[in-house]
């Protein structure tokens, strides 16, 4: 499928977010009143039309002490917590091993972009499901783009899994924050310079663990097609994946499938990997037809979303320092120590 195509499929997957706004609606209200009693509703017009609600009768309180702070992905909830610190909240809406390729909002996601004064999102087409969310919600703070002035590569959403895009989008949004709350500039500065830091640690650690294998032993096979940019920071070639798009819901065929037995095959790969919000078992019958390794369960990559707390994958950090280990060992090396100061 064209990119095209994926981009036309994503959004029609992601319509039912305007189509269910009343329902939303309702039950959202409903959520106000059964979390603050405080709080009177006494009209709920839809107009879905234009998405919008108007609430009559009494308004909501605003919250005070502090920045309040929506965020998408697990990762980009991840770079915003660590940049904002105690200078506000931060909400994330999709929770871990949730993907932005299926979230559909709830009515308390809609209650927290409602009261929020900065949303930060991914960008790059991932939320299909955005704009209707925060017209639904009335959101009227500031939007920030963390992927905002990254080069994308074939129209792929997934550039948080390079290292260097990382320290990018975490400066983006240090910068956007300050300008809703120039008070706390210099905590969302330090912030992110914090983190920066720990993030180029943790690039020259990869770049040396992979350095042991030779670059033409580094070929990949996932289970869809979500660490390109990893990929290419890392000079791993990409010989394919089970699922032949960006978007982890959509499906193989059995002709897709064969293509990529004969590509692992030809190509010499000695393992799949398969990813931790994916099946595995697609993955483990293409390993058997092509006689090599899978890595999943313990071993599953993290690609599309973090772990939850406690597990190898909790923080963006983490994550990748578990996806390396897991390759290089997969390919025949052996893990070296971490830096000082690269874990919190």
């Amino acid at each position: 499928m064209d990119t095209v195509g994926r981009k036309r499929a994503s959004r029609e997957r992601h319509h039912g977010v305007v189509a269910n706004v009343s329902a939303r609606i309702r039950s959202w209200l409903a959520w106000l009143q059964c979390h603050n009693k405080a709080i009177c509703v006494a009209t709920a017009v839809v107009a879905v039309v234009g998405t919008a609600l108007s609430l009559s009768g009494c308004s909501v309180v605003q919250p005070t002490g502090g920045l309040r702070v929506v965020s998408t992905t697990t990762q980009v909830s991840d770079f915003t917590r660590t940049v904002v610190g105690d200078a506000g909240t931060v909400y994330g809406l999709i929770r871990a091993n949730q993907t932005a390729h299926e979230f559909d909002p709830s009515a308390r996601a809609l209650w927290e972009l409602s009261q929020a004064n900065v949303v930060v999102m991914n960008g790059q087409g991932l939320e299909q499901w955005m704009s209707a969310a925060l017209e639904a919600a009335g959101f009227h703070g500031t939007l920030i783009v963390a992927s905002e002035g990254i080069e994308t590569v074939d129209g792929d959403p997934h550039v948080w899994t390079s290292t260097i895009n990382a320290q990018r989008m975490v400066g983006t949004i240090a910068t956007g924050l300050s300008r809703v709350d120039a008070a706390h500039a210099d905590v969302f500065s330090a912030n992110a310079a914090n983190y920066q830091a720990r993030l180029q640690a943790l690039t020259t650690w990869a770049t040396d663990d992979f350095a042991q294998i030779p670059e033409a032993e580094r070929l990949l096979v996932t289970n869809h097609d979500g660490l390109s940019y990893f990929c290419r920071e890392f000079s791993i070639t990409f010989i394919g994946s089970i699922i032949p798009s960006f978007d982890d819901n959509s499906e193989p065929s059995a002709a897709d499938i064969d293509r990529l037995i004969d590509a692992i095959r030809r190509s010499g790969a000695v393992a799949v990997f398969s990813e931790t919000t994916i099946s595995a078992k697609l993955a483990e019958t293409l390993a058997r037809e092509a006689h090599v390794a899978v890595y999943s369960g313990a071993d599953a990559l993290y690609a599309d979303t973090l772990g939850p707390t406690g597990s190898a994958g909790a923080t963006y950090i983490e994550a990748t320092i578990h996806n390396v280990r897991v390759l290089v060992t997969a390919w025949g090396g052996t893990n070296t120590s971490l830096p000082e100061g690269v874990l919190a």
